[in-house]
C-alpha cells in the first residue's frame, strides 16, 4: 500500500513540476513573441522595407524556426522509420494548423480587442501581399501534394525540391520589392538605450535573443507535453495531432495576436500566410530529398483541407477585395471537421 502511495505521490510531483514548466515555456513564448514584433518592425523601418517583407518574409521564417526544425531533427538526425513518418507528419501538419487553428485564433482576437474597444471589427490588410502569399502558397502545396501522391524516384523529387525552393526565393524576391508603409507607431526598441533609431546591432541583438527563446520555449513546452501525455496515458497521436502541432506553432498565433492588438492586421496575417508559403517549400523540400514522401490517408486529408482554406482566402481577396472577422473563424471549422475525421473514423 505504501508503494502505491509513494507511486502516486510521485506522479503528482512530476505532473506539477510540469505544469509549472509549461507555464514557464508559455511565458517565455509569449515575451519572446513581443521582442520579436518590436525588433522585426524596427528592422523594416531601418532598412525601409514593406510590411509584407516584414510580416510575410521576416517575421513568418523567423517564428516558423520550432515546427522547421521538428520534422528536421525527426528525418535527419533520427534513425527508423517511424521518425521519418513523424518527420513528414509534421511537415504536413504546419500548413494545415497555420490555414485553420491560427486563422481563428487571429479572428478571435479581433473579436475580442474590439469588444474591449482596443480596435473595430474591421479588418484591413494589404489586398496584393495577401493576395501574392496566398496565390504562391497554393501552388507550392498543391505540387507537394501531388508530388505525394505519385511515386516519383530519388531523382526526381529532388529536382521537385530544388523547384519549390528556387520558387520560394522568387517569391521573397517579389515580396521585398512590395510596398506597404508600416507605420510610425512602433514600440521603442526594448534593447534601446537611446532615443530616436536603435543602432543595427542592437536591433540584430534583440531579434536573435527573441528567437532564441521562442525556440527554447517552444522545445520546453513539446517536452513536456509528452511527459504529461506519458504520465496520463493520453494517446500519443492525441499529442502528435493536437498539442505538439499547437506548441509549435504558438510563435505565430501569439505574434499575430500581439499586432491585431496594436491594428497591424497585414503584419499579423503576413506572418501566418508568410509562413504557409515557407513551409510548403523548405520543409517540403527536406521531405521529398531524405524520405521517399509517400503521403497516407490522414496526411493527404490534412493537406487537402489546408489547400481547401487557401482557396477559400484567397477567392475571398480575389472577389471581396478584404477579409472579416467571421471569415477569420470559420477557418476554425476545418480543424474541426479534420478532428472528427481522425478521431472518428481513424481512432
Amino acid at each position: 500500500m505504501s508503494s502505491i502511495r509513494e507511486h502516486q505521490e510521485g506522479r503528482n510531483t512530476l505532473l506539477h513540476m510540469t505544469t509549472v514548466y509549461l507555464i514557464l515555456a508559455l511565458v517565455l513564448i509569449l515575451v519572446s513573441a513581443e521582442f520579436f514584433t518590436n525588433a522585426v518592425e524596427w528592422f523594416g523601418r531601418r532598412y525601409e522595407l514593406g510590411e509584407g517583407a516584414v510580416g510575410s518574409v521576416f517575421a513568418a521564417v523567423g517564428t516558423a524556426m520550432p515546427e522547421t526544425l521538428v520534422p528536421i531533427i525527426a528525418i535527419i538526425f533520427t534513425a527508423g522509420a517511424a521518425s521519418k513518418e513523424v518527420g513528414v507528419g509534421a511537415i504536413l501538419g504546419a500548413p494545415f494548423m497555420l490555414s485553420s487553428l491560427a486563422m481563428f485564433v487571429t479572428g478571435t482576437a479581433v473579436v475580442v480587442f474590439a469588444l474591449l474597444k482596443k480596435r473595430t471589427f474591421e479588418v484591413t490588410v494589404n489586398e496584393p501581399v495577401m493576395r501574392r502569399d496566398t496565390s504562391h502558397f497554393l501552388i507550392a502545396y498543391a505540387v507537394a501534394m501531388g508530388t505525394g501522391m505519385l511515386n516519383l524516384g530519388e531523382a526526381a523529387r529532388i529536382g521537385v525540391a530544388v523547384a519549390l525552393m528556387v520558387f520560394y526565393g522568387y517569391y521573397v524576391w517579389e515580396t521585398l520589392h512590395s510596398e506597404g508603409d508600416l507605420g510610425e507607431d512602433t514600440k521603442p526598441l526594448y534593447f534601446r538605450s537611446h532615443p530616436g533609431m536603435p543602432r543595427r546591432h542592437r536591433i540584430f541583438l534583440q531579434m536573435i535573443a527573441a528567437v532564441a527563446g521562442i525556440v527554447i520555449g517552444a522545445s520546453v513546452f513539446v517536452r513536456e507535453v509528452q511527459i504529461v501525455s506519458v504520465s496520463l496515458g493520453v494517446s500519443a497521436l492525441l499529442v502528435s495531432l493536437l498539442i505538439t502541432p499547437f506548441a509549435t506553432e504558438l510563435p505565430e498565433k501569439f505574434n499575430s495576436v500581439i499586432w491585431i492588438r496594436q491594428r497591424k492586421d497585414t503584419l499579423a496575417l503576413g506572418n501566418i500566410t508568410g509562413a504557409m508559403v515557407f513551409q510548403s517549400t523548405f520543409p517540403v523540400s527536406i521531405g521529398l530529398i531524405f524520405t521517399t514522401w509517400q503521403l497516407d490517408e490522414v496526411g493527404l486529408v490534412s493537406g487537402l483541407l489546408a489547400l481547401v482554406s487557401g482557396v477559400y482566402f484567397y477567392a475571398t481577396l480575389r472577389f471581396r477585395h478584404r477579409l472579416h472577422w467571421w471569415s477569420l473563424l470559420l477557418a476554425g471549422v476545418l480543424y474541426g471537421v479534420y478532428l472528427f475525421y481522425v478521431f472518428g473514423f481513424k481512432v
